[in-house]
C-alpha cells in the first residue's frame, strides 16, 4: 500500500491514517508532496478529489481518511475497537470530528512546529471557537470515562484517536484551556512513538508553504518556531 500526504507541518488531513497506520504497526509506503503553487495538479495525478491523503492499495484508490480508515479496517479489525458500544461510539466521535469543528480548523490551523497566540477575535467568533474547544473537552472526557481509558473507546488506540491526533498538535500550538484529563489525554497521544516521529519529521521539513504561514500569522503572534531554518 501507498499512502500519499502532503507536509507534516501543516497537513492534520494527512496524519490521521498515517499515524493510525504506524501506531497499528501496518506496512506501507509513504509518498510526500508538498503543498505548493502546483500542488492541486500534481495531486490528481494520485487522486480523483486533487486532495491528500490518498491510499493505493494495487489497483485500488481510496481517497478520504475516514473511507481509508474504513478500507483499513476491513483487513485489520484493530482499526475500531471490538466492543460493539465502544466501536459505535468510536465512529460517531470520527464522524463528528470529520465533519465539525471549523472554528477550530480556521483559527488554529495545525502548524506543529510552531507556537502560536491567537490575536483577539470577536465576541461572536470568540464564542464559537471557545465552544468548539469546549465540546472536544467534553467529548474526550466522555469517552475515557465511559470506556475506561487510556485511549478514547479504550485500552487501545484505535481509528477514534487517530482522527483526533491533529487536534493533539493543535492543542500544543495554541495552549487553549483544557480541563485535567483533556490535557492528559494530548500529552498521551503526543507521546506516542508515532506522533512523536511525525512530530520530529515535521520540524526537519525544508519547505514553506506560504499559503499556510500567511494565515497562521493573520490570526496570532509566533511565540516560538521549533522548525529547522528552510534552506
Amino acid at each position: 500500500m501507498r499512502l500519499y500526504i502532503a507536509n507534516k507541518n501543516y497537513s492534520s488531513w494527512s496524519l490521521r491514517p498515517w499515524v493510525l497506520m504506524k501506531q497499528l504497526g501496518m506496512a506501507f509506503e509513504e509518498v510526500l508532496v508538498p503543498f505548493g503553487p502546483h500542488s492541486g495538479a500534481a495531486f490528481r495525478a494520485f487522486s480523483p478529489t486533487g486532495k491528500v491523503p490518498c491510499l493505493v492499495d494495487g489497483s485500488l484508490t481510496v481517497w478520504d481518511s475516514l473511507a481509508i480508515a474504513e478500507y483499513l479496517a476491513e483487513q485489520v479489525p484493530a482499526v475500531w475497537p471490538a466492543d460493539k458500544a465502544a466501536r459505535a461510539w468510536a465512529r460517531s466521535a470520527s464522524a463528528e470530528m470529520h465533519s465539525g469543528f471549523g472554528a477550530v480548523r480556521h483559527y488554529c490551523s495545525m502548524s506543529c512546529g510552531q507556537r502560536v497566540k491567537l490575536h483577539p477575535l470577536p465576541p461572536e467568533q470568540a464564542a464559537e471557537l471557545g465552544a468548539q474547544w469546549a465540546r472536544l473537552d467534553t467529548l474526550w472526557q466522555q469517552g475515557l470515562e465511559r470506556f475506561s481509558g487510556p485511549f478514547l473507546a479504550g485500552p487501545a488506540f484505535t481509528a477514534v484517536d487517530a482522527f483526533y491526533a491533529p487536534v493533539a498538535f493543535r492543542a500544543q500550538t495554541y495552549g487553549p484551556a483544557l480541563s485535567a484529563p483533556a490535557q492528559a489525554y494530548v500529552q498521551r497521544l503526543l507521546e506516542l512513538p508515532a506522533m512523536r516521529q511525525w512530530y520530529e519529521e515535521a520540524l526537519v521539513e525544508p519547505w514553506r508553504d506560504e499559503a499556510h504561514e500567511a494565515d497562521i500569522r493573520a490570526l496570532g503572534e509566533i511565540i516560538r518556531d521549533e522548525r529547522c531554518a528552510p534552506p
